[in-house]
């Protein structure tokens, strides 16, 4: 078993206490005493505090997904199932639900706006690659900011379920991929379209050069391709 980092290890000794007092200094504090950590390292490995931890936690809850995903029987499913069913894992594997509730608050405020856009699209992004999602061009993109959406309503929607099972949250759920699947086929649509006129034909070339990120990971950058690039 691989030992648990420092940033690890507060987010585990963190979140017994976020339910009380939140993702704040305090929690950060009282995480790194029971530790037992040295305060500089600790500040190291989070230097904006619990702010990192509830980041942390949302990356956990990524990674548990993806775990559950390599697992999943998606044989007989139609992919919009397969989509429906990656957030449903996504929500099954937060084990702490005030905790999630406390990070969506702490998200919310406007300073953080950037980490919330960068952890909505991290999850987003991560379904599509998990399900094998081979796009190379600006659906790359569309593909990820559609999910988003549906991603950050589905947790808000969740947060105020009570219904047994979350059965209601499955049903708000599959409503809002068979949204994503309209969207997709009115862009199928277009893109068999005849292109009429000089500016159309303009804007389809603009849009055959738009590229994912590049192969290899960047810490700024939410997702990233993993496929060939044909350096266009």
């Amino acid at each position: 078993m691989e030992e648990l980092t420092l940033k690890e290890k507060l987010l585990d000794a963190a979140l017994p206490h976020v339910a009380f007092d939140g993702w704040s200094p305090k929690v950060f504090r009282t995480a790194v005493e029971e530790v037992g950590a040295d305060r500089g390292l600790a500040e190291a490995a989070c230097p904006r505090g619990a702010v990192d931890l509830a980041l942390a936690y949302h990356d956990r809850g990524d990674a548990l997904m993806r775990a559950g995903l390599k697992t999943a029987e998606f044989a007989d499913l139609r992919f919009r199932d397969k989509v429906a069913e990656a957030l449903w894992i996504r929500l099954e594997v937060i084990d702490d639900k005030e905790a999630a509730r406390r990070a969506a608050t702490l998200f919310a405020l406007p300073h953080h706006a950037g980490d919330s856009a960068k952890a909505v699209w991290q999850t987003a992004d991560a379904v599509w690659t998990a399900l094998g999602d081979a796009s190379d061009d600006y659906n790359w993109y569309t593909k990820r900011a559609t999910l988003s959406g549906v991603w950050a309503a589905t947790v808000l929607y969740w947060l105020g379920d009570d219904s047994p099972g979350h059965v209601n949250t499955r049903a708000f759920i599959d409503r809002r991929i068979d949204d994503v699947m309209q969207i997709e086929k009115v862009k199928s649509e277009i893109r068999a379209a005849p292109i009429v006129g000089p500016l159309a034909q303009a804007a389809k070339n603009a849009l055959a050069k738009v590229r994912p990120p590049m192969a290899v990971p960047r810490a700024d950058l939410p997702g990233f391709w993993a496929g060939p690039r044909d350096g266009t």
